[in-house]
């Protein structure tokens, strides 16, 4: 049976050269992208649970991608998260794993590896990764158990 249903990526990147060559790669992949430029917007919308992939930039204004990724994991998102940065030492790298991410990427990077990343982290999530919680304001919907918090 065919899924029907695109793949939802958040994009988090202050560059907005790098925010739309993503968004318009990974459209073309049939995956549907939404985009944030700073810190704040991008842990708003990661909040809500309605992603089944974050790619987040480390370097951003407002709050940093570390600092993001710590909010999301401590309230509970567990929305895998691939990492893109232009840091590229080891420590970078292991501070960001550590925190929760699923994925470390060092800018430049290549699109065909970065688009396998993104398949490979949708395959290991499963086809219910999307059944998860969404988060809408003060309300919590469990789309597996379908009911409403």
């Amino acid at each position: 049976m065919m899924n029907l249903v695109k793949p939802r990526v958040l994009v988090v990147d202050d560059e907005p050269g790098v925010r739309k060559a993503l968004q318009r790669g990974l459209r073309a992949e049939d995956m549907d992208v939404v985009t944030a430029a700073d810190g704040p917007t991008g842990l708003q919308l990661a909040s809500t649970g309605s992603f089944d992939v974050i790619l987040l930039d480390i370097m951003l204004p407002g709050l940093s991608g570390y600092r993001v990724l710590e909010r999301l994991r401590k309230d509970g998102v567990t929305t895998p998260v691939l990492l893109v940065s232009a840091k590229d030492g080891e420590i970078d790298q292991a501070d960001g794993l550590d925190l929760g991410a699923d994925g470390y990427l060092v800018k430049p990077f290549s699109f065909v590896v970065l688009v396998a990343q993104v398949r490979a982290t949708l395959r290991r999530a499963g086809p219910d990764a999307s059944r998860g919680t969404l988060r809408l304001g003060a309300l919590a919907v469990d789309r597996g158990l379908r009911q409403v918090h």
